[in-house]
């Protein structure tokens, strides 16, 4: 279980430990593919999906308030758990998955959209930079 030290957020500019690399308590490596994604390109990534989905929705949802979050929300379910990655990760080069490999699959990426739909989730991390919308469903955003 993690201890609050573990823990950091936006607010406190994330979490300080010197002793360990990124990811590497997840036994990733600590640069080049298959290391943790930078916030930044994670940040950019959710950026392009948001402009996609909020033009695909006020094509087709006009009037509804929450279009963009719902075709946000339909996106990253459908695109993560089948493809393991959103339009916006694959242009920044992003994949999310489980820390050993394998697949997000439907049922993480329902946890995480979720989750991540709900924002507060998502701005609070661990000491490896994983939001807790990923921590929750077991994934990670990883360099492809």
């Amino acid at each position: 279980m993690a201890a609050r030290e573990d823990m950091g957020s936006w607010l406190e500019g994330g979490p300080h430990h010197d002793s360990a690399a990124r990811g590497s308590r997840l036994g990733l490596p600590e640069t080049g593919s298959g290391s943790l994604a930078p916030l930044g390109r994670r940040v950019v990534a959710l950026f392009v999906d948001w402009l996609l989905c909020t033009l695909i929705a006020s094509a087709f949802l006009r009037g509804q308030a929450l279009g963009p979050v719902v075709v946000l929300g339909a996106e990253y379910v459908l695109l993560v758990g089948t493809a393991g990655a959103t339009i916006g990760h694959r242009l920044l080069g992003l994949v999310v998955r489980t820390p050993d490999g394998a697949p997000a699959g439907p049922v993480r990426a329902l946890v995480r959209t979720v989750l991540l739909c709900l924002v507060i989730p998502a701005v609070v991390w661990d000491a490896d930079g994983r939001g807790m919308h990923d921590r929750a469903a077991g994934t990670v955003i990883v360099r492809r």
